[in-house]
């Protein structure tokens, strides 16, 4: 065997393929237990037996370029149909274009490039996006990527976008508004209709994200359950972003974004016609699209149906109604707004419980917990696997919470005290230069491994040597401490 220590990886002669996959194999010994339905985000795992199909169809067509598709007329034939299947779910007519994506922040990011570019044809030169403080954060991206300058919305007491908020920040500047179904933090499906209002007022698009609730939403519908509307059938929702590797359960690698018409989607499409090596034409920001998430995403839809999706929507939403309850049922949380769907967030009422603190103990548990800030919450993003860890989870959650109750000190250790320290330290500059520096160095090729238990780091001057900086640090990480517990404490009163 190989070892850890090694400075070049490419051995002299290829080694055997069975050692090679073994060593693949243990590659992923510390990742989360997502086949045990251990995650609540990031992985949208059904079984292995559909997973082997997927990896099927998938192989199929695994060298294949979507790079031209007057080549590989398959791809362009299976992104048709995967296209045509998202279109009807979002009931929108022959007039609609769009393309398979990468993944949910491709498609985003597409989103901001085409309403600036459209901008710029309209003679906006210094295009702005308002977007609600709830957006996902590839919104944030993409206008740091493609220089729109982001204007956010307050949110209203439903947590959804207020619409006052948005009215006051449309401008002659403004060349998209965006809406969420539902927002990622807090599972809120943002006011599309009254967004659509202000959008054919202003003349302004209106892009809906539904990354994640693209192919869950129409089929929640299906079941009865009392929804907003928030499609293509709302008039003024310009274009749709769904990922299909989400809730329509394909292989990573498949999202796609459509547009009402061709006068949006135009703006979208790169041309260089001066080129050498021929006139080039690119509708998305990848070249080379891997033809396997093409094919793996048309076999998850010709596989499940809709029969099938109604059934993997109903075991969705009968988990997330059982998590509910039980977190609503434990005293000293509380569920943040009234979530219609399987994304939900929950918080401490009591100034006693640290909820970062009680998500390190569920990692200790095994369970993969994401942290939010403004407030302090814990996330979960429910999907049919995990209906079977309902009652499981919900005994270590009530477990957890006990020992945090019990000692109160491990808020002041662990990820509990670096998500603190992040959440409440005032000094924003700070956080993010001390992220940054963080995050970029696991980079460096003789960088390690992130340490989210680290606060230190956030102090600024960890690993130095000299007694005097580490006794500065030292002393700055207490009173940060001292500053962020008086903050949680506030927060929770609220």
């Amino acid at each position: 065997m190989r070892g850890a220590d090694m400075t070049n990886s490419l051995p002299k002669k290829g080694r055997p393929r069975a050692e090679i996959l073994a060593e693949l194999e243990g590659f992923g010994k510390d990742d989360p237990q997502y086949k045990k339905a251990k995650t609540w985000s990031l992985v949208y795992y059904l079984d292995e037996d559909y997973t082997q199909f997927l990896q099927e169809a998938y192989g199929k067509y695994f060298s294949a370029n979507g790079l031209n598709p007057a080549a590989f007329k398959s791809l362009k034939r299976l992104e048709r149909e995967v296209l045509r299947t998202t279109c009807d779910l979002l009931h929108g007519d022959d007039q609609v274009c769009g393309v398979m994506t990468s993944g949910g922040t491709e498609s985003c990011l597409l989103a901001v490039k085409t309403y600036r570019d459209r901008g710029y044809a309209q003679r906006i030169r210094k295009p702005e996006m308002v977007i609600p403080e709830t957006a996902h954060v590839a919104w944030e991206k993409g206008g740091d990527y493609f220089g729109v300058k982001i204007r956010r919305a307050s949110l209203a007491k439903d947590l959804g976008v207020d619409l006052e908020s948005v009215k006051k920040l449309v401008n002659r500047n403004t060349v998209m508004i965006l809406g969420s179904a539902p927002e990622y933090p807090h599972g809120i499906i943002d006011p599309i209709e009254g967004l659509g209002c202000i959008a054919q007022e202003r003349g302004v698009p209106l892009h809906v994200d539904s990354c994640v609730g693209g192919y869950l939403l129409p089929f929640l519908e299906k079941l009865g359950v009392g929804l907003p509307a928030w499609d293509f059938r709302v008039p003024g929702v310009t274009s749709i972003s769904a990922d299909i590797h989400k809730y329509g359960f394909a292989a990573k690698g498949a999202s796609s974004i459509l547009y009402r018409n061709l006068d949006y989607f135009k703006h979208q499409v790169f041309v260089y016609e001066n080129w050498p090596g021929g006139i080039f034409a690119s509708p998305a920001l990848l070249g080379t699209r891997p033809g396997g998430a093409y094919a793996a995403a048309w076999a998850a839809l010709q596989a499940n149906g809709e029969e099938g999706y109604l059934e993997l929507a109903r075991r969705t939403m009968d988990a997330t109604g059982r998590l509910l309850s039980g977190i609503k049922a434990i005293p000293g949380l509380e569920i943040i707004g009234d979530p219609k769907t399987s994304l939900f967030a929950y918080r401490s009422s009591d100034p006693a419980v640290n909820i970062f603190a009680v998500g390190d103990q569920l990692e200790k548990k095994g369970w993969l917990i994401d942290r939010l800030q403004r407030p302090d919450a814990l996330h979960a993003m429910v999907t049919a696997s995990h209906d079977a860890v309902v009652d499981t989870y919900l005994t270590d959650l009530a477990e957890a919470v006990a020992q945090v109750r019990a000692h109160p000190e491990l808020a002041e250790s662990g990820q509990a005290a670096t998500y603190g320290m992040i959440s409440h330290i005032p000094l924003r500059g700070m956080v993010h230069k001390q992220v940054l520096n963080m995050f970029a160095a696991t980079y460096c090729l003789s960088g390690g491994e992130i340490d989210l238990s680290d606060s230190a780091s956030l102090a600024g001057g960890a690993g130095e040597s000299a007694s005097g900086v580490q006794a500065k640090v030292g002393l700055v990480q207490r009173l940060m401490n001292w500053y962020v517990k008086r903050q949680q404490a506030k927060e929770t009163r609220s």
